[in-house]
């Protein structure tokens, strides 16, 4: 590891600050409480960048960034992790860097509502965590992941864009798959993990409508599933739910997301003068029979007025969150004092199975169904001098050899003779 940029990550943590943007001959920028600020005598070449860059991706890490410009990846040293994304602009490569603590803070230190310890208790059901980006969901999904680990002998299951933090299994067996080096897809890690028999299952990121099909599924199927999702508050987390998919099919996923629904929660984090740093400042939407009613029946519009109604159910609204639990706290735990306590944080290596191909994902050509495939051009294989075919592979499970064969006989029927007249 480059020592210039381990002394910084280090002198960054002292400083408390969350995040650093680091790109070819212009400062260093770093953000701090939420506001950006520029060190002009910190400056990176652009071939120093590159270098590091270098030395830091994996083979396949390298492939993407080469052929995608970007790539979203995560480290550990000395007792600190941190969550990179190297992208290419006008200044040659940038990285955007994010600190995070080597060991997972606990909902206390978080100084996350108490209440929330009542999840690693559930059995089954979706729960949901959304804010905006650099909000703390995936913090926040963390505490509560490693509260059932303290707790519960069972098996969870993470897939994420990319792994966040490292859980060292205590009383629960935990895997953890990373999309684009352990798995191609959050839809195909969640396909998955329905067939390798958890209890629990984490999916990083609910953004394309079938990863929300898939995730509803496994909550449906009797898995407890976290999610993360980027929403401003409840009404909108649950429009984009209802609304990642069209025509009759929403009605499905509106009674699939009301039947599922356990816990909604919506994170800020916002500067507290008592505190003099950011906390999280939660909605809470349980699912009680009211709220699942109106997510079942389309009405968004009376959820502030159920959870305002809710209070005893465990119901906050951000308002009234702030001004009954935060305003009353006597005194806060500053989130960066999770770093250094590394004591108990993982040394399990990664292993690269000699079986498995890094590369074999980014050769395959995955289609939704056949038609798709059709509508796109894809390499052709030459059969014979006269002949030539269209192969594809499909995501279609329920296709066998038998329905191979019968597709291909019938493209053979379809070709024309050599009159020039169709079979």
């Amino acid at each position: 590891m480059n020592k210039r940029f381990t002394d910084l990550i280090l002198a960054a943590i002292k400083q408390r600050i969350s995040d650093l943007h680091i790109t070819g001959g212009f400062p260093l920028i770093f953000r701090s409480d939420g506001i950006i600020h520029f060190d002009k005598n910190v400056k990176w070449s652009h071939t120093d960048i590159d270098t590091i860059v270098k030395e830091m991706l994996s083979e396949r890490q390298l492939f993407t960034l080469r052929k995608r410009w970007s790539v979203d990846f995560a480290m550990s040293f000395n007792q600190v992790r941190v969550r990179i994304n190297a992208f290419y602009t006008t200044r040659g490569l940038s990285l955007a860097i994010r600190l995070l603590p080597e060991t997972i803070p606990d909902i206390t230190s978080l100084n996350l509502h108490p209440s929330l310890n009542q999840i690693r208790d559930l059995r089954s059901g979706l729960v949901l965590v959304c804010g905006s980006t650099g909000s703390g969901k995936s913090t926040t999904v963390a505490a509560i992941i490693e509260e059932i680990n303290r707790a519960r002998p069972v098996h969870i299951i993470t897939i994420e864009d990319p792994i966040e933090y490292r859980f060292k299994p205590k009383k629960a067996f935990i895997e953890q798959r990373e999309v684009g080096i352990h798995v191609p897809s959050f839809n195909q890690g969640l396909l998955d993990s329905l067939r390798e028999n958890p209890d629990v299952i984490f999916v990083g990121e609910l953004r394309e409508p079938d990863t929300i099909r898939l995730t509803l599924n496994a909550a449906e199927s009797g898995h407890l599933v976290f999610g993360t999702l980027h929403a401003t508050d409840a009404e909108d987390a649950i429009y984009r739910i209802n609304n990642s998919v069209s025509g009759d099919n929403q009605e499905v996923i509106r009674y699939q997301f009301a039947s599922t629904l356990s816990w909604l929660i919506v994170q800020q984090l916002t500067y507290i003068e008592k505190a003099g740093f950011r906390v999280p400042i939660l909605s809470i939407t349980r699912g009680s029979s009211s709220v699942k009613s109106s997510i079942r029946e389309n009405k968004l519009t009376q959820l502030e007025t159920i959870m305002l109604t809710s209070r005893n159910e465990g119901m906050f609204t951000m308002s009234l969150y702030q001004k009954e639990f935060i305003g009353n706290l006597p005194t806060f735990n500053h989130p960066y004092k999770s770093f250094g306590m590394g004591a108990d944080s993982s040394k399990e290596l990664d292993y690269t199975s000699s079986l498995i191909d890094p590369n074999a994902v980014q050769d395959i050509v995955y289609m939704a169904s056949v038609d798709d495939a059709y509508a796109i051009k894809a390499p052709k294989m030459s059969l014979k001098d006269e002949d030539e075919q269209l192969y594809v592979i499909t995501e279609d499970h329920d296709l066998d050899l038998k329905d191979l064969i019968a597709q291909y006989d019938q493209l053979e029927n379809d070709k024309p003779d050599s009159n020039g007249t169709d079979k």
